[in-house]
């Protein structure tokens, strides 16, 4: 069973948690970063994985472009959705499912919302203050110090994923 993660990551929360994932999936699995490596031929893969980070609501537009792009490659192919946010609870779920197209949704073995991070030694000062404001606004948000980086990933919802996807 060869499997492909391809995913995009501004401040590596999912670069990190795709490599988590390419630890614990059976066979052999390969990890594509669309942001910047060159896309392997994906007919040879069984499984594809596909990852994203939210911010502002929205998954990335290379990872949506991805979707769009190869919708007919998915179509054949069992599939596994991942979204990084710092959001928890439905609100975590919302955005997963809005992420992509409703079709590829539902077809996806599994979907999951693995957590996420902000890494503000990363970010420019236009990032560090909308994070600061929105998380003033947000009922239930994680304290931000922007002198200070946060993970947040949730080994649970990893755990949760492989299973899925490792079932046969």
């Amino acid at each position: 069973m060869r499997t492909l993660i391809a995913y995009g990551s501004k401040h590596g929360a999912t670069e990190k948690c795709s490599k988590a994932l390419k630890d614990k999936l059976d066979g052999e699995v390969t990890i594509v970063n669309i942001k910047k490596d060159v896309m392997p031929d994906m007919s040879s893969f069984d499984n594809i994985v596909i990852g994203g980070s939210i911010y502002a609501g929205r998954i990335q537009k290379e990872i949506r472009e991805f979707c769009f792009k190869n919708a007919n490659i998915l179509k054949n192919k069992k599939i596994g959705i991942f979204v990084c946010c710092m959001s928890e609870g439905e609100k975590a779920i919302s955005q997963l499912n809005d992420s992509l197209p409703h079709e590829l949704m539902s077809m996806a073995t599994a979907k999951e919302h693995f957590g996420g991070g902000f890494a503000f030694s990363k970010m420019n000062f236009f990032e560090k203050f909308i994070i600061k404001m929105v998380s003033k606004k947000e009922k239930n948000a994680i304290k931000v110090n922007i002198n200070k980086d946060v993970l947040n990933i949730h080994e649970d919802n990893i755990n949760r994923f492989v299973q899925l996807m490792n079932n046969k």
